[in-house]
């Protein structure tokens, strides 16, 4: 006889916006560099930067599931995790897994190099707004690592997808819909996690918006 199951909330609305705002800001920064379209791809960059650092800020005081300490293992339990990628078997995960979790870390990383290192790249008669303040030599260098990390976030895209597909057509896990819905069904002795003020998010994302525009106005 199965355990009963019931819908649990397991993501905040302000994780679940960040999720899906990063997928379309990412699009956008790349699709606006091909177009040459430069203003738009700076209003990317900033917007990115700005929603960076609401999740670094929300990694601490965010809700439960959103939290570092609360998805952050050491490497070795992720690295047992990935052995058991695509087992089929009852989804009762709240939040990350052990492996998604450092998939998450690496994503943000990557992410705030590509939008620091922007602030200070130029090409050609286009300039970060930070250029200025290290010089062409060095602009020039960083504005190298500006264009190959892009490839990095490429290659970490590509493997959370095929981490979702995996789950969801050998492991008959769908990931996709609690980051849409922000529901689950769990078992129903499942304890639900803490969810955060919305109105302390909007605090945190308008924050993290003003350190950004002091940044491109210095």
């Amino acid at each position: 006889m199965k355990s009963m199951r019931l819908s649990m909330r397991v993501w905040d609305a302000p994780t679940r916006l960040f999720h899906w705002a990063i997928v379309v800001l990412v699009a956008v920064s790349y699709g606006s560099q091909l177009a040459g379209n430069m203003q738009l791809h700076f209003l990317s960059g900033y917007t990115l930067l700005t929603l960076l650092l609401f999740r670094l800020v929300w990694g601490f005081v965010g809700s439960e599931t959103a939290r570092f300490g609360r998805f952050l293992t050491s490497p070795l339990t992720g690295l047992r995790h990935l052995r058991q990628l695509g087992r089929r078997g009852a989804d009762n995960q709240i939040g990350h897994t052990a492996a998604g979790g450092w998939m998450v870390l690496f994503m943000l990383l990557a992410l705030l190099v590509q939008a620091v290192t922007g602030l200070f790249a130029s090409h050609k008669d286009v300039h970060g707004p930070l250029a200025a303040y290290v010089g062409d030599p060095l602009s020039h260098r960083i504005t190298t690592v500006h264009s190959w990390n892009f490839y990095v976030i490429l290659g970490l895209v590509v493997l959370h997808v095929l981490a979702v597909l995996t789950y969801a057509v050998v492991g008959g896990q769908n990931l996709l819909r609690p980051m849409i819905t922000g529901k689950k069904r769990l078992p129903a002795a499942t304890k639900p996690p803490r969810m955060a003020s919305s109105l302390l998010a909007l605090l945190v994302v308008i924050c993290a918006a003003l350190v950004v525009l002091m940044i491109v106005r210095l």
